[in-house]
């Protein structure tokens, strides 16, 4: 398990440590970190955490579509493999390890039609939530426009940056 750091130590990081602490915050994307420790002191992780989405919602095209290509699909067989350890956290702590052979049918039919439908997979912060919200989320949003689903996706990233962000510093 990974110790709390406080926002001193943070703030006084070297650029090593703080992309090898936080670069996993965002999905396989650390240049996100890379670019947050120019941007330092932060006052608080709140600050630290809009530091980093204003990175993300600034970068080119490209850059933000890749880290959203980046996020896993929901459910799927948990061959940690492709998972990062927050990502299979995060999905046990849903129940998502634990789905009977129907319910796995259901995520990986609802996963392929949002994955046809915009390009990449469907992005959800888990933390706190049970496959029936999940499912009932997957739902709704398979009928949004391209528009819409890109913004959530940011939106449900930011989320999950700021759920890790919190098991990661002491305030």
């Amino acid at each position: 398990m990974v110790m709390s750091v406080t926002m001193a130590e943070i703030n006084g990081m070297s650029r090593e440590t703080f992309v090898e602490r936080f670069g996993a915050v965002f999905e396989h994307s650390p240049w996100v970190a890379e670019q947050a420790w120019a941007r330092r002191p932060f006052a608080s992780a709140g600050e630290l955490h809009a530091r980093m989405m204003s990175i993300v919602l600034n970068a080119p095209e490209e850059k933000v579509l890749a880290l959203i290509r980046a996020h896993p699909d929901l459910a799927t067989r948990m061959g940690i493999g492709s998972l990062t350890a927050y990502s299979a956290k995060e999905q046990q702590g849903a129940g998502l390890d634990r789905l009977t052979p129907e319910e796995f049918g259901t995520f990986s039919s609802l996963n392929a039609a949002y994955m046809e439908r915009f390009g990449f997979p469907f992005i959800f912060a888990v933390r706190g939530r049970g496959k029936d919200d999940i499912l009932a989320a997957m739902r709704e949003r398979v009928g949004h426009s391209a528009e819409e689903e890109r913004k959530e996706a940011l939106e449900q990233i930011g989320r999950i940056a700021a759920f890790r962000l919190a098991d990661l510093i002491a305030e």
